[in-house]
């Protein structure tokens, strides 16, 4: 994670970036460099999803945010949907989101942190935003609401 900032705030060492290497434990073939080594599991208890600040005065206004936001091939919006994993709001109004997708391989991957940015950065005390999209914890069925469930068929 070298070019991730050291003192980020927002940086939860637990969550793996796209940079990072995915950790094995293969075994060596003769003259090759040797297994790397496993990562250490999360200390127990270590939420998997990074708390919200869900007391933050514009926390309630930004979920609406993200709610009129819509994946184009499911219609349920991605906050429903459970893909907005964490939302995370400062004292100076920045905005921290981190989110995920149905599947990596989505064919609006590239885009749909933009429309999540645009979706909040009108939002009257917001002075930053910032989009990640993690994969872990792996997006399920089960993080869908049940109005998302409902809307699909799935209840």
């Amino acid at each position: 994670m070298a070019d991730e900032p050291e003192n980020d705030p927002y940086v939860n060492p637990y969550v793996p970036y796209m940079s990072d290497p995915v950790p094995h434990a293969a075994d060596p073939i003769e003259g090759q460099h040797p297994p790397r080594q496993p990562v250490e599991p999360a200390a127990q208890g270590t939420p998997l999803i990074e708390p919200s600040s869900t007391e933050h005065e514009l926390y309630d206004t930004l979920v609406e945010a993200c709610r009129s936001v819509y994946d184009p091939e499911i219609p349920v919006n991605i906050y429903d949907l459970g893909l907005i994993y964490t939302i995370q709001i400062n004292d100076e109004g920045d905005v921290l989101v981190l989110m995920s997708l149905t599947a990596p391989g989505c064919p609006v991957a590239g885009e749909m942190p933009g429309w999540v940015a645009d979706a909040i950065s009108p939002v009257a005390g917001v002075k930053n935003v910032d989009v990640r999209l993690i994969w872990e914890p792996q997006w399920g069925m089960d993080m869908m609401t049940d109005e998302a469930r409902l809307e699909l068929g799935f209840m």
